[in-house]
């Protein structure tokens, strides 16, 4: 048995799931934003006390690295960094939107290309391109949204788009045959379960002196 705690708090969701190694154990979030600093520990607190658990019952703390907001990230990493010193255990990272494809496995049903979509301001977005497998075809990147957003894959393949990102495609691709648009997509910490299980089996785990966020742009403070 490995008892790993996932944080998920890189866009307006705060989310927390403990899992015993691939089965999810319990999950507790909230959808509002701006909520990390003052909810993240106490969700934490809550889920092991609901569940009979201490902190020293935990094996790894996993945290969804980016790239989302900037300052959910570092409130996310400070507190999985933070845990993994006091507890002397590893910390796994999992890329937020690798996260955010799995999510959505089970709602995009048959071949499609999964696109993940989170919101970065103005017409950009944070994304990249799955394949069912979870394999990358398309890298992270910051992408201008118009009517040529991934206009080459859309003419062979059918894609599925999600995430607070997706409510920017402009009509030409949401009539699009090709394109599914899953509307009640919720950000969520579930979908950090089976990848981190994985890396956890083969001990790739991060450098806690070093690891940082996964911002994909630099932060530009208002």
């Amino acid at each position: 048995m490995a008892l790993l705690l996932h944080l998920e708090t890189s866009t307006d969701t705060c989310s927390v799931c403990i899992s015993d190694n691939e089965t999810i154990i319990d999950c507790k979030e909230t959808h509002n934003s701006k909520s990390h600093a003052s909810l993240l520990a106490v969700f934490i607190d809550e889920l092991l006390k609901q569940n009979q658990l201490t902190y020293k019952n935990i094996d790894a703390v996993v945290i969804s690295c980016g790239p989302g907001s900037y300052t959910g990230l570092r409130i996310g990493v400070a507190t999985a960094k933070g845990l993994c010193f006091a507890l002397k255990v590893p910390l796994i990272s999992v890329p937020t939107l690798q996260s955010m494809a799995n999510n959505a496995l089970k709602k995009c049903h048959g071949q499609l290309l999964l696109c993940p979509m989170i919101d970065a301001r103005r017409m950009e977005v944070f994304t990249a391109l799955f394949t069912p497998q979870l394999d990358y075809v398309e890298k992270e990147n910051a992408a201008i949204i118009n009517d040529h957003f991934q206009h080459d894959y859309l003419l062979k393949n059918k894609i599925c788009f999600f995430g607070n990102g997706a409510e920017k495609l402009p009509e030409s691709i949401k009539t699009n045959s090709n394109c599914t648009i899953l509307d009640d997509f919720k950000m969520s910490a579930t979908g950090l379960v089976t990848l981190a299980f994985k890396k956890f089996t083969q001990q790739t785990f991060e450098d806690l002196a070093y690891f940082e966020p996964f911002y994909l742009k630099d932060f530009v403070g208002k």
